[in-house]
Formats: C-alpha cells, structure tokens, sequence
C-alpha cells in the first residue's frame, strides 16, 4: 500500500443488492484537485460519501493513510475529511456563525466547549469564504450561494486535510459557482487541502479540477488530466449525445452539443 491519502481498492456498492459502484480503483494523494463527473445516476454522490466515510464501505476497499477506513476512529476521520452535502436547509434555527463554529465539534471532547481559538478559527474561516457579512442572520434565510459558503467555512473551520463536496455549485447561478469555487481554489493552492467534488457543468470542472474521474454505470471509464478526459468519442458515449468541444482562452473546455451552433476559432481538430 501506498502512501496515498485515500485508496479505494476493488471497491464494489450498492443498496439491496442493486449494485451501484464496480470495482472501483482510485488513488488520491494529498493536495489534488478532483472533479468526479459522469451522467445522473454514475455513481458519483455514492463514491463521495464512501471516501469520505459518510456510508460505510465494505471491508478492505477504501483505506485513509493505509489503514482501512472502517478500523479509523470516527473522531480522527472527522477531523481529517470535511464532508459539505447538497442538502442545506437545517432542521433547527442556527446563526449562521453558530453553523460555522460547529465545524470545529471534530476536535472538541465530550461536554468541553469551544475556546477562544476554536472562535477565532471559525471566524477566520468566515473571513476566508466572504461569509462574516451575514454571520448574525439565520441560516434557513439567507440565499442558496450564501448557504453554501456558509457550509464550506464550517468545512475550513474543521481544518480537515480532505475537503468532499457533493455538487456545491448544482443550481446557483454563475456569479456564486465561481465564487465557491474560486474559494476552493484558494484553500487548494495556498492550504494545500485536498479537494475532491462531484460535478455536472464539465467547462467549469475542467476549468478548476487538476484532475477529472468519469464515471458512467458505476465504473471509472476515464481518469487523469481535463485534456485527456473531455475528448468527444468517450463523452458522446457515455452522455449519449454528440458533441463539439471548444477550447476556452481563458481555461478549460467547453463542450457543447451539435445542436448548438457555438463557433470557435479554437475548436479542436
């Protein structure tokens, strides 16, 4: 085994015998930037919740730094991998600075509450993530990109090495997808946390992610860099669709289906 920060190994899921991931093989090493993509119904919420210990694995298929993930103390797990789901209501009013401060819950003991350095952690978590100018209204009332910056600063106050992100960007519009994710990018570049998210919009995904998994029926078809992986035949395949892609000048690639008359100078050959 390596020395990896995650590994999933013959890695094989599903729920009452309908099999939902197949062998899956997949490293990630510390401070990669990947997006998980692929169809509705891939696989790609179901991989995230595994690596990121939300659903239990099955023995011997996933290890966290060599060790089987189902042996590594939930405490430890928690303080090291950071999980921001898609759902964001809460069932319970909370300030959202109250929201934020529970991302340091990993590192506290039973009934100890939070110091003075668990405050300032959340409140530089904030900072980082543009969130201190509402921290004093209520989560349930602020606006779906709020919310989810809210969700990611509770991630960052938990100072994890792993940051999973189940589609942070799904229906915002663009001025807050490429605000959480130029955020992600931030904690990536400069805190070296590693991130991995399940994605739909492929341009933005090639736009940020270092490294892309394509998943189609439970299984990774493709892995490794944007260029390699957004290549037409293998997306017409597993989307179904036929396709033009077009080379963005500022990052990334745009993929279009032929239905849309999008023209380029820089459309691939």
């Amino acid at each position: 085994m390596t020395s990896s920060l995650l590994t999933a190994k013959n890695l094989t899921f599903g729920y009452d015998d309908v099999p939902i991931l197949k062998n899956i093989f997949l490293k990630i090493e510390a401070g990669e930037f990947i997006g998980l993509i692929g169809p509705n119904g891939s696989g790609k919420s179901t991989l995230l919740k595994l690596l990121a210990g939300i659903l239990d694995a099955p023995a011997h298929s996933i290890y966290f730094k060599q060790n089987d993930i189902r042996q590594v103390p939930r405490k430890r797990l928690a303080q090291s991998i950071a999980w921001t789901p898609q759902e964001q209501n809460l069932a319970f009013s909370f300030k959202n600075s109250e929201v934020v401060l529970m991302g340091r819950h990993p590192h506290l003991s039973l009934f100890t509450m939070e110091s003075e350095k668990d405050f300032a952690i959340a409140q530089k978590a904030m900072e980082t993530t543009h969130t201190l100018p509402f921290a004093d209204r209520y989560f349930n009332e602020i606006s779906g990109g709020e919310k989810q910056r809210v969700l990611i600063a509770s991630a960052v106050a938990q100072e994890p090495e792993m940051m999973a992100l189940d589609e942070p960007t799904s229906a915002l519009d663009i001025k807050y997808q490429m605000q959480i994710l130029e955020i992600l990018k931030h904690l990536n570049e400069d805190k070296n946390t590693t991130i991995i998210l399940a994605m739909h919009d492929l341009h933005l995904a090639s736009k940020f992610c270092k490294r892309l998994v394509l998943l189609d029926n439970g299984k990774i078809v493709r892995d490794g860099p944007p260029d390699k992986v957004l290549e037409p035949g293998i997306l017409e395949e597993v989307y179904n669709i036929d396709i033009k892609l077009y080379r963005d000048p500022n990052g990334g690639v745009l993929v279009s289906p032929l239905l849309s008359d999008l023209s380029s100078t820089a459309e691939f050959e």
